[in-house]
């Protein structure tokens, strides 16, 4: 396993409003320490680091622009020099310019963490696999939370997280530990 020199951190949706209790419970309680482990390592290393924003159409939502649930949490705040997407919905390509700032500054190889794995995640994920980007999302510092499916049969957040990350592993991404990733560079 290689890590590139120039493989961007992509940080997906650390806003305050994914803290809040109304969004029930979630799985990985340590995936920010890994986080912010990354992060350390990223600013250490020079490598290119991207923070993704959620901005919300709906009122009721945790990541309404109009209050502090849109803010990042402290610990993942933008450096100078740090890239920040802005999207409106959960893929973090889709009308942002994303992978056009990706392609001019050469950049091939992505490590994903954030949340929730099956939605944000999860979708950028694919989309950077279609895109033909060497994707890699670290599944210990992702989480999501309790879903019921369509059918309406409710799923640990254990279980919703497996599967997205079964969805995502060897079709669109290369599924990976916070230990694999700051062990190889």
């Amino acid at each position: 396993m290689e890590l590139k020199t120039n493989a961007a951190l992509i940080i997906i949706d650390q806003q305050k409003g994914i803290l809040h209790p109304k969004l029930g419970r979630r799985n990985n309680p340590q995936a920010e320490e890994r986080i912010v482990a990354l992060l350390a390592h990223w600013r250490l290393t020079g490598r290119p680091v991207i923070h993704v924003q959620h901005l919300s159409h709906s009122p009721e939502s945790v990541f309404w622009p109009q209050q502090s649930g849109v803010e990042f949490q402290e610990r993942f705040l933008p450096s100078v020099g740090e890239r920040l997407i802005q999207k409106r919905v959960p893929d973090a390509f889709c009308a942002t310019g994303l992978e056009a700032g990706l392609r001019e500054a050469g950049i091939e190889q992505l490590i994903i963490v954030g949340v929730a794995t099956n939605n944000s995640v999860e979708s950028t994920a694919r989309t950077a696999g279609n895109l033909v980007f060497n994707a890699w999302v670290v599944e210990d510092a992702c989480f999501t939370f309790d879903k019921a499916d369509f059918f309406g049969h409710p799923h640990s957040a254990e279980e919703v997280h497996a599967m997205s990350l079964g969805n995502l592993h060897g079709e669109y991404a290369t599924v990976v530990s916070t230990a694999q990733i700051l062990t190889a560079g």
